[in-house]
């Protein structure tokens, strides 16, 4: 029983700290807004073409270029593909590159960041030099020519995307990490033998949840938009796939004669970005206790 104490009161207190953050994220009203619209944008791209008899592959050349109609909710394109059909695709391709990127970049960073920080010396130079000169290459203008000449597969944009992603959130991290290496329970660890690896993943890296977090999840609207850039410009996912980068690329020259083609993928990605922008502000300040929204929240 006095073993089980100190657990039992240790638990309390965690589920108390998660409680208080989740009723600070509650407070913001937009990040909550922002929550149920990705939750809706999540189920729409999962089980949205259970309600289509079309693929976003199927071509139905009756009707090429038609209008939204009982038929074609959205429309057609110009290849007789249903818009509808290639809304679902395009935003379950884009929101599995976007959450996939931004997963593997918060991890390396992470690592990256939290360990040039902990050994320092000439591995946190060397690791900075290395960041500092990533900064400074033109990596979009490398992301095209890769992506171009890997056909615009998916998997590889996840790569590429991960790749030339991370040095900034990887500099954040090592500036925050570099006061954490000086705490006591880091110092305890280093006396009791544990190694360096461990540390870094057990007492660094878990101190760094918020923010870890909240660029989790504004990484997803980085990704979004530079995918999206990507396929609109020709150089990110390729047809027979779709994203919504494709589709707006699709529909900008004929914005005039046939608007749909834009205007459905444009909104979609418009709600992604402000849904998720939304959830990262709520999260900042719901983690933050120096915010006025969670300062609001701890007094209540």
């Amino acid at each position: 029983m006095p073993k089980a104490a100190p657990r039992a009161r240790k638990n309390a207190g965690n589920l108390g700290l998660g409680r208080l953050y989740l009723r600070r994220f509650l407070r913001n009203r937009l990040a909550v807004a922002g929550v149920v619209i990705f939750v809706l944008l999540v189920l729409f791209s999962t089980f949205g073409g259970l309600f289509s008899p079309y693929t976003y592959s199927d071509a139905d050349f009756a009707a090429l270029t038609q209008p939204p109609s009982a038929t074609h909710w959205f429309g057609t394109n110009q290849g007789g593909n249903d818009v509808y059909a290639s809304a679902v695709h395009g935003l379950q391709r884009s929101l599995v590159i976007a959450v996939s990127v931004s997963v593997l970049t918060i991890v390396v960073a992470a690592v990256i960041g939290s360990g040039a920080a902990y050994f320092g010396g000439r591995i946190e130079r060397v690791t900075l030099a290395v960041i500092h000169f990533l900064l400074v290459v033109p990596s979009f203008l490398i992301l095209a020519l890769v992506s171009h000449r890997l056909a615009g597969d998916w998997r590889i944009l996840i790569v590429v995307l991960t790749v030339f992603g991370w040095m900034s959130t990887a500099r954040v991290i090592w500036s925050v990490s570099t006061s954490l290496r000086e705490r006591d329970y880091v110092t305890a660890a280093e006396f009791m033998g544990v190694g360096p690896l461990r540390i870094i993943l057990r007492h660094i890296i878990p101190n760094l949840g918020s923010l870890l977090i909240v660029n989790l999840t504004l990484g997803v609207v980085a990704t979004v938009l530079s995918e999206t850039a990507l396929s609109f410009l020709g150089f990110g996912v390729q047809t027979p796939d779709v994203s919504l980068g494709t589709m707006l690329a699709d529909g900008a020259s004929t914005v005039t004669s046939a608007p749909w083609l834009f205007a459905f993928p444009a909104g979609l990605v418009v709600l992604l970005t402000v849904s998720m922008t939304f959830i990262g502000d709520g999260l900042r300040d719901a983690l933050d206790p120096t915010s006025v929204t969670g300062a609001a929240g701890g007094r209540r």
